[in-house]
């Protein structure tokens, strides 16, 4: 790579190529791994991250706090605290280490492999609405979105009639080009529908997540954090990352064609797929609770500091030719679910999920095509990184 002198660099988060980290993130990990910049976007300065090891070293540090009810943690301005307190994902220790703790076994790889003949049926129930439809559509909105929300309402036990009330309002508060009040609005609705909820399985425990946090001591207040983020967590960015799996299957009809000459390649397609787009980059944002070095850089107390899991899963040290798609390159040492105490607690779901849809999607869908080229497809900016639509024809 041609390396281009940086001049009074300004940071951005904003991806220019569905493909890969932008250029400036791709200069800092070979010039300046851990830095100090101006991030305009945010009027604040912000320490950048950019080796896999040191976002590694970072995201496994509970001093850099992951806690966005304090006014100074660069994600405070999209905290909510009617929706949000008690979400294992804004807390730091002790408090986190105790709530983690209670919930880590409902995601067991045995307790997820169980979901498998649901996940199967939704899929196929996805596709079967497609067929009825017609010959063409937008991918996300007749199978991205509803696969994981489904999946979701199904952990949560929620009634079918309201699935699309949570598919509605989880798409408003992941749209990060919405105004911010709107996107408030939709996190507290989820948040009070939640809540009705908690109290009637309080009173009527069922087989069911909720319940079973709730004989296990979980508060009013810890059930419905635990049941908003994982509608918001689980269901956009497994979105986001079937829409993109697909368009790159379509957009490389090589590398489609690997798998379906061998299926036994899904499991390490998803992977790769999974270390190659590292969507869900803004869970590395940090607020250092004290003067650390990392990197050999000293970050003071007080600092903005974004580890760049999209970049460090290209750090060539780590991942030889990391441009290459290689769904032999076992590379499940990404760290595209983050790593330390708030790696995703649903990884192994959406893993799942991503494997059922390569399964069953271009099998029943031989004649599966995009409609636009990648270049006209519009890219989510902000939060998460995804497709708004996918027009597709079969």
């Amino acid at each position: 790579m041609t390396k281009t002198p940086l001049v009074k660099p300004e940071f951005s988060a904003k991806r220019t190529d569905p493909y890969g980290p932008p250029t400036i993130h791709r200069q800092l990990q070979v010039e300046s791994p851990v830095t100090e910049l101006d991030w305009p976007e945010t009027r604040r300065k912000v320490w950048t991250v950019a080796k896999y090891e040191d976002v590694r070293a970072m995201l496994g540090d509970t001093r850099f706090s992951s806690d966005r009810s304090r006014p100074e943690h660069p994600a405070h301005v999209a905290y909510d605290e009617v929706s949000h307190q008690g979400a294992i994902i804004e807390m730091d220790p002790p408090e986190h280490s105790v709530l983690r703790g209670r919930i880590m076994n409902e995601f067991t790889v045995k307790k997820i492999n169980a979901l498998r003949p649901r996940i199967e049926q939704f899929v196929n129930e996805s596709i079967d609405a497609m067929l009825a439809s017609g010959n063409e559509g937008d991918l996300v909105h007749l199978l991205s979105l509803p696969v994981p929300s489904l999946v979701i309402a199904d952990l949560l036990d929620v009634p079918e009639k309201d699935h699309g009330f949570f598919q509605k309002n989880a798409e408003i508060f992941a749209d990060g080009n919405l105004p911010q009040d709107e996107r408030k609005a939709a996190s507290r609705a989820i948040a009070d529908y939640i809540a009705v909820l908690v109290d009637e399985r309080t009173e009527n425990p069922g087989d069911d997540i909720i319940s079973r946090q709730i004989q296990a001591g979980s508060t009013r207040q810890e059930a419905i954090g635990l049941g908003h983020l994982l509608l918001i967590a689980g269901h956009e960015t497994t979105s986001n990352m079937i829409s993109l799996v697909v368009m790159t299957l379509l957009d490389r009809p090589d590398l489609r064609q690997q798998l379906e000459d061998d299926p036994k390649l899904i499991r390490g397609a998803v992977e790769e797929l999974l270390r190659y787009f590292t969507i869900a980059e803004p869970g590395g944002l940090r607020l250092a609770l004290e003067d650390i070095e990392l990197g050999g850089q000293t970050i003071p107390a007080g600092s903005t500091v974004f580890g760049l899991a999209n970049t460090a899963n290209r750090d060539p040290d780590v991942f030889p030719n990391p441009d290459e798609i290689d769904f032999k390159r076992g590379a499940r040492n990404h760290i595209a679910f983050g790593f330390g105490p708030h790696q995703c607690l649903g990884q192994n779901v959406a893993r799942l999920e991503l494997i059922i849809v390569l399964e069953i999607l271009f099998e029943r869908l031989p004649n599966l095509k995009l409609n636009v080229p990648v270049s006209e497809l519009r890219f989510k900016e902000y939060s998460n990184f995804g497709i708004h639509e996918l027009p597709v024809s079969w």
